[in-house]
Formats: structure tokens, C-alpha cells, sequence
């Protein structure tokens, strides 16, 4: 899968690009990235890639020009790749997001700076994504964090399978307590089900406290879940437990 980054700051994404999954998956050939200069793409000799906002305002604003010329280049050298504008006004990533955009070949991630860009950009760009309701400095952080949770549902990127598929958002619940070594610790200890070998009844308890999880901390997550008959059981035994606490 290719990811190409238009930004006015391509330093910030060369450590984070090289680290851990994502280097890992660099190194197999899962993943590649193009990191784009939008200065380059300027004629005058300060590489001005901002300007004052019609009809005034504070702040600066990203011209298109720049832009529009980086995607150019972009297209012709490597394909088009399916443009995506880190705005705060696009709509919220969440999972069933990054799912579909593991799917896709080629992702452009436009990184926006200071006030925002000329609004003409939004007709080049596919889509608009925000990460949630508050401010970042610039589009980079946002591209960071699309990148990491796109790149590990990408075949081949997470050593285990399984891994990606039981964690948290998956579907609308959160995901269950995990515990390792060692068994007690500051006399906490990891719940005797864990220690059983029983496959059915840990598979039940995790199960449950993912939903206790959910209920106590996340309700929001319960409109769009969909619960079958064990769930019904264990969203009632749960409703008990927490009156009798």
C-alpha cells in the first residue's frame, strides 16, 4: 500500500515512519511512502505557500496553487492516489474509516497549516477527515495517526491476525481487560477464569467485561451495537452486578 504525504514540514514524519510496525512493514515491501514538499511546488523565491485571507481575518491561509501543482506531480509520477484533506471541518475517522481505507492501493494525505486552506482545494480532494472536535497545529499528527490505524489492518503488517481482529472498535464495544505476568501483583490478582485453561468460559468472561467496559465507559458505542442472544444474558447479568454494588 502507498501512502503519499503533501506537507509543508516533510521532517516531522521521518522518525515516526521509522519506527516499530511501520518500518517493520516498510522493510517487507507492505508499505511505501511518498513524502511531498508542497514548498516545492512555489515560484517565487521565498516559497511563499500561504497568504493573507480575502476580505480579512486573522491568520494565514494555504493557496491552492502550491497545492494543486504538488498533486500534479504526484498523479504523473505515481498514480493518482485517492486525495484525502486533514481538515477540522472534514467528518470524524473512526474505524469502519480506516477499514475502507485499507483497501485503497494509494492514499494522499494533504496536511493543512495555519488557518486552513483556500477552500478551492476542497474541489481537488476526494474527501475531508478530521481526527475530533479540536485543534492541532497542522495536518501532520492527524496523517500520523490515519497511517497507524489503516497500516495494521493491511494484510501482513501485524504478525498476528488475529491481533487486529479482537481489538477494541472492531465492533462498537471495547475491547476486554488483558493481563500478563506476573499473577499477583501489590496483591492484585488476574482473574482466576484467565488461569483455568477453560477456552469456553474465558472466551464468555471476556466477552462480558467487554460489554460491562463498554456500558460503564463508552455508552455512546451502544447505539450502533447489535447484541445476540448470549449478549441480551450478559448485559443483564452485568445490570445486576452494577445494582448490587
Amino acid at each position: 500500500m502507498i501512502f503519499t504525504l503533501l506537507t509543508l514540514f516533510p521532517s516531522i514524519f521521518e522518525s515516526p515512519l521509522n519506527e516499530s510496525l511501520v518500518k517493520k512493514a516498510k522493510d517487507k515491501g507492505l508499505l511505501s511512502f511518498n513524502i511531498i514538499n508542497i514548498r516545492d511546488f512555489t515560484e517565487d523565491i521565498h516559497r511563499t505557500c500561504d497568504d493573507a485571507p480575502y476580505g480579512g481575518g486573522a491568520g494565514m491561509v494555504m493557496k491552492v496553487e502550491p497545492i494543486y501543482q504538488a498533486m500534479q506531480q504526484v498523479n504523473a509520477h505515481f498514480g493518482r492516489p485517492h486525495y484525502i484533506l486533514l481538515t477540522p471541518g472534514g467528518r470524524t475517522f473512526d474505524q469502519e474509516t480506516a477499514t475502507r481505507f485499507s483497501r485503497r492501493p494509494h492514499l494522499g494525505l494533504v496536511c493543512g497549516r495555519y488557518e486552513g486552506v483556500d477552500e478551492r482545494v476542497l474541489s481537488l480532494v476526494d474527501e475531508e477527515l478530521s481526527l475530533g472536535d479540536y485543534v492541532l497545529s497542522g495536518g501532520e499528527a492527524a496523517a500520523l495517526v490515519v497511517i497507524d490505524a489503516v497500516a495494521r489492518l493491511v494484510p501482513g503488517v501485524i504478525g498476528n491476525e488475529t491481533s487486529s481482529i479482537d481489538e477494541s472498535f472492531k465492533e462498537p464495544l471495547l475491547e476486554y481487560p488483558q493481563y500478563t505476568r506476573p499473577q499477583t501483583f501489590m496483591e492484585m490478582e488476574v482473574p482466576a477464569v484467565l488461569l483455568s485453561g477453560n477456552h469456553e468460559e474465558i472466551r464468555r468472561w471476556r466477552r462480558k467485561e467487554s460489554i460491562r467496559r463498554t456500558i460503564l465507559r463508552r455508552p455512546d458505542l451502544l447505539e450502533h451495537f447489535e447484541p445476540t442472544d448470549e449478549d441480551r444474558r450478559l448485559i443483564r447479568e452485568i445490570m445486576e452486578e452494577v445494582s448490587e454494588a
